[in-house]
């Protein structure tokens, strides 16, 4: 029976096989780092480091060396500026956001351009933008595993303080942790994170695979752990199916002209978040009634947690 669902040479194939790895291993950071970015509120910190990871991925193109030290090396940097202007009123930090991305996104124009009119290569703007996961190389497995463990590791030994930080700030501070300290070492976890799922899916959609598999699981599992392993297992997921439709997709008519990893992986995540409303979530506690209890503490959540 899974001749029809699997095409001949699926699992015998070397790039399906390194794709397959390298999507866990993404899929699985995203949804640790992205569960905490949607819990700390800062989604839209996450889409701003996509976008400006498509200037490194270009400029990274136009100088010869490989896309994920662009996108790993301008996430590192607009995380460490995002955190410099954080200090500022919510408005001028707006604002400011706005106008990094703009200028970001012109000099990825701009490298674009200039990448496609010095050089040979073919499809390097759709792989910049939206991934092509079936052209990794083998070399750079190590690279990519590694900077996963970084990721996992500081979010994982941060994660009591990055959850009370996330529930009160003034708490955290009056308890001791260097706030903003945390948040800037959180930020580079997540710029790492969007690194890698830039690789997977491209720039443009990376967001997707961090946000999306940890907004569906907060909807349906209760407590941190088991929302991190739902998230977790919903990434690996969409990638899996994602690659093998991909994969299929080659042997669909007209045969030979398959369609893009990023577009099943993404259509997958986003039909799993539209599918979780069919669960009725639980109503706040304010919602309850005048004679309901009050919400959990954020100390004795995080010591909880």
């Amino acid at each position: 029976m899974l001749r029809y669902i699997i095409e001949p040479g699926f699992f015998s194939s070397g790039p399906v096989r390194i794709a397959l790895a390298v999507g866990t291993v993404v899929a699985v950071t995203s949804a640790v780092v992205g569960l905490f970015t949607v819990t700390r509120g800062q989604s839209f910190a996450g889409h701003s480091l996509a976008d400006i990871a498509t200037t490194g991925g270009s400029g990274a193109f136009l100088i010869g060396i490989n896309q994920f030290w662009g996108y790993l090396a301008f996430g590192a940097g607009a995380a460490a500026f995002m955190e410099m202007i954080g200090i500022q009123r919510r408005r001028d930090r707006d604002v400011a956001t706005g106008v990094v991305l703009g200028a970001a996104l012109g000099l990825a124009a701009l490298f674009l351009y200039l990448g496609t009119q010095y050089s040979s290569t073919t499809g390097a703007s759709f792989t910049i933008l939206f991934g092509s996961i079936f052209v990794i190389t083998s070399s750079t497995v190590p690279a990519l595993v590694t900077s996963a463990v970084l990721a996992l590791g500081t979010v994982l030994v941060l994660a009591r303080v990055l959850l009370l930080s996330s529930l009160s700030a003034d708490i955290a501070a009056a308890r001791g942790v260097p706030v903003r300290a945390v948040g800037l070492a959180f930020l580079m976890a997540l710029a790492v994170s969007v690194a890698l799922s830039a690789v997977v899916i491209g720039a443009m959609l990376s967001t997707a695979l961090l946000i999306g598999p940890a907004a569906t699981a907060l909807r349906v599992a209760k407590g941190p752990v088991r929302a991190t392993l739902v998230a977790a297992g919903i990434g690996v997921a969409a990638t899996w199916l994602g690659i093998l439709l991909a994969y299929d997709s080659y042997y669909w008519p007209p045969a030979g002209r398959g369609w893009p990893v990023s577009f099943f992986v993404v259509a997958l995540i986003v039909g799993g978040y539209l599918v979780s409303y069919l669960r009725p979530r639980r109503r706040a506690t304010a919602e309850a009634g005048p004679g309901a209890p009050p919400g959990p503490d954020p100390e004795h959540v995080c010591a909880s947690a």
